[in-house]
């Protein structure tokens, strides 16, 4: 499975633990934090630059500081990029317990390699896919709310293509209902996707920026869900490595 958090802000965290800090808790739960920065007029400044780049590298994931009209091909883009990365870091760490700590892909033979890229196309394909958008709800975002609708939907159409299962679950920070609380889930895990777009007009958007609060929620629903479902479904971790066990077939 490949776990991964999407950020989408426009503003520098002002309350609470640094995001930086949370993003690297992520990292160790072996979720993936990328973060999009979403500007429409004037740039984010140096501050604000420099905290969605630490946060994305803490997380292991990918920033980018992008027009409101970029962010559905931004978040497709993201998303794409972060399973392609993860099985590939899976694929080569089996290589190299396979034959050495110096090989790569681009060392096999043409043969070999063939077969390990297509082992790679269907992970790529049909592994299990789970995402957490955390939309920034302060007040500043009004005004780019729609296109973050407008991005969801995108994703939602892109991921019905795959294969593989493919769930999303949405939060905003900070919470509406409970000024306490950093983030509030709008919808729990679902492959649902026609009802997402009925969600947003629900989001009461106002307050502060808690981002690293709201990441710290964020990772504890996903490491207690994910206790939750080992039972019913194939784990990720586990099934990238059965399958990258299968290489062995092929290169030895």
């Amino acid at each position: 499975m490949v776990q991964q958090i999407i950020v989408i802000t426009d503003g520098c965290s002002n309350v609470g633990l640094d995001p930086v800090t949370a993003a690297a808790q992520a990292r160790e739960e072996n979720i993936v934090v990328n973060v999009i920065g979403v500007v429409d007029e004037g740039d984010f400044g140096l501050r604000g630059t420099r905290e969605i780049e630490e946060m994305a590298k803490s997380g292991g994931g990918l920033s980018k500081i992008i027009h409101s009209k970029q962010l559905s091909q931004t978040v497709q883009m993201m998303t794409r990029k972060t399973v392609v990365h993860t099985i590939q870091q899976v694929v080569n760490e089996e290589l190299q317990h396979i034959i050495g700590s110096t090989t790569s892909l681009e060392d096999l033979h043409p043969d070999q390699r063939e077969k390990v890229v297509d082992v790679i196309e269907d992970l790529e394909e049909n592994m299990t896919l789970r995402v957490v958008l955390l939309v920034d709800a302060s007040a500043s975002m009004k005004p780019k709310i729609n296109a973050v609708e407008d991005a969801v939907h995108d994703l939602m159409l892109s991921l019905q293509a795959r294969e593989g299962r493919s769930e999303v679950s949405l939060f905003h920070f900070p919470g509406s209902k409970n000024k306490n609380e950093p983030a509030e889930m709008d919808l729990d895990w679902s492959t649902e996707f026609a009802i997402m777009k009925r969600l947003f007009y629900k989001i009461n958007m106002r307050g502060a920026t808690p981002t690293g609060p709201a990441l710290l929620k964020v990772i504890e629903y996903m490491v207690h869900k994910r206790s939750d479902d080992e039972v019913k479904m194939l784990d990720g971790k586990k099934d990238i490595h059965k399958k990258g066990a299968m290489l062995s077939d092929y290169i030895v």
